[in-house]
């Protein structure tokens, strides 16, 4: 938490105490297992539907990966888009070369390209605010998933995106600054500020609100608390047994069980099973991600379906600090107009293209690291850049021959990449990497901070269908 920019001991009055005289059972409307972003939104939309809600979650306290994103939240079709001016015309033609090369056997994607060739040529003919629609998003992200995601969910999430930073607003979380990420063809990364109008980490703003939502509305959390056990009666989930910090066994009974417990990040030797080939890599996830939920769902009296659990997802931008932590550096730098270099001092790939094959070209580099490159700009609208600077992550030099020094890479490259760099902007063309993004010449005092990939998201685990609910293996 101290490396998202909070403060641990605010949160450890809430951790309720360990119950000296044995086992408990409780009851409640509905029971939610993990209090991340994801357990307390389902807990607040309970309890302001009535419902009586218990949450439990294994930590300490609440936030999980939650609170470790540093970036925003995608929405399509929002009016915080519209106060930007669009200029990604190259990035949407992008997309639609990619849905039409590499993926014309694809029934969802083709279908979703028609749609919005057709919705990029009315607005080509007659601009109107920002270009951006579900369907664009849609596509983006099934492009991004190589066309095996569930388009059906695919669809529930970009349908409902906007709704979504709309009711944020209700709940006093504002997400109005709109950027671009990679995997993205438009501005559509939705971002806090604080009040001097400076981009904060996403989720240091937001697990505060969330938790005091949660303590508003009277939710009863146990911290500390591990679930190990779904209780089933004829087929239905009735509740949640777990452990406590003390070892004596919390048994909640309810209507109705909600896992949002994350995946299994954290857990190298489950994501080793999966994927042999991340086997010691570094993680972003928070201690918690251990896959528990995965495990109590597929139990055989419970018998729940997974899928995909081989796909998982690096980060390509992780600083590992000298304490030996593994640290998310925001995407929204690249989109705000950071570049990659290895450590000869050249770009190597588009920076904002889709996290995997960022992450697949960095692992060709010299030593599968690399150097992002921010200028003093971006530092001074980011409080996010200025935490890192803060915290010793970073070395800086006034020109980039200075930069070159302190990074350890040849100078006359550095400054020939940074030049050529420039160039693109001006060009609004990158020859080299085709990337399509814009936003930003490096002038003037620059900081590189040494990034390499990381495992972020386990992107399989329980099958769902479009309302969320678990299905059976059978």
């Amino acid at each position: 938490m101290t490396s998202a920019g909070l403060n641990p001991d605010d949160y450890k009055t809430a951790v309720s105490a360990a119950t000296a005289a044995g086992d408990v059972t409780e009851e409640a409307d509905v029971v939610v297992v993990g209090a991340g972003g994801a357990g307390m939104v389902a807990a607040i939309t309970a309890a302001d539907a009535g419902k009586s809600v218990i949450i439990l979650e294994s930590q300490a306290m609440g936030g999980g990966n939650s609170v470790r994103s540093t970036g925003g939240m995608n929405a399509a079709k929002t009016v915080y888009q519209d106060d930007n001016e669009f200029d990604e015309a190259a990035g949407v033609e992008k997309t639609l070369k990619t849905a039409a090369e590499n993926y014309a056997d694809n029934e969802t994607i083709t279908a979703l390209a028609k749609t919005v060739q057709e919705q990029w040529d009315a607005y080509q003919a007659a601009p109107d605010g920002y270009f951006d629609s579900t369907e664009l998003f849609e596509l983006d992200t099934m492009i991004g998933g190589k066309g095996i995601n569930d388009p059906e969910l695919v669809k529930t999430l970009c349908e409902n995106s906007a709704d979504a930073i709309d009711w944020l607003d209700t709940i006093g979380a504002s997400l109005h600054n709109v950027a671009q990420f990679g995997g993205a063809s438009v501005k559509r990364i939705h971002r806090p500020v604080n009040d001097e109008g400076k981009t904060v980490a996403v989720g240091a703003y937001l697990v505060p609100i969330l938790t005091q939502n949660v303590e508003d509305r009277g939710i009863t959390v146990h911290y500390s608390t591990t679930a190990n056990k779904i209780l089933m009666s004829d087929g239905k989930a009735v509740g949640v047994q777990a452990e406590q910090k003390d070892g004596s066994t919390l048994t909640v009974n309810a209507k109705a069980v909600v896992l949002a417990t994350g995946g299994f990040g954290a857990n190298n030797a489950m994501v080793a099973e999966q994927n042999p080939s991340l086997d010691g890599y570094i993680t972003t996830n928070a201690p918690g991600a251990q896959g528990q939920g995965i495990v109590m769902a597929t139990a055989e009296d419970v018998g729940a379906a997974t899928v995909d659990m081989d796909q998982i997802q690096l980060h390509p931008t992780v600083h590992v600090a000298d304490d030996g932590s593994a640290n998310l550096i925001t995407e929204g730098l690249r989109g705000d107009g950071a570049i990659l270099v290895n450590k000869e001092g050249q770009r190597f790939t588009d920076e904002v293209g889709t996290r995997d094959k960022v992450s697949a070209a960095e692992n060709e580099q010299t030593d599968g690291q690399a150097w992002l490159i921010v200028d003093q700009s971006m530092y001074d609208d980011s409080a996010v850049i200025q935490g890192y600077v803060s915290k010793g992550w970073t070395v800086q030099g006034d020109t980039a021959a200075d930069l070159a020094a302190t990074m350890g890479v040849d100078a006359d490259a550095l400054s020939k990449t940074i030049e050529d760099w420039n160039q693109c902007v001006a060009d609004e063309n990158d020859p080299d990497f085709g990337r399509t993004s814009f936003n930003h010449q490096l002038e003037g005092t620059m900081y590189a901070i040494l990034v390499q990939p990381g495992v972020h998201h386990t992107m399989g685990g329980l099958k769902i269908d479009s309302s969320a609910e678990v299905e059976k293996e059978d």
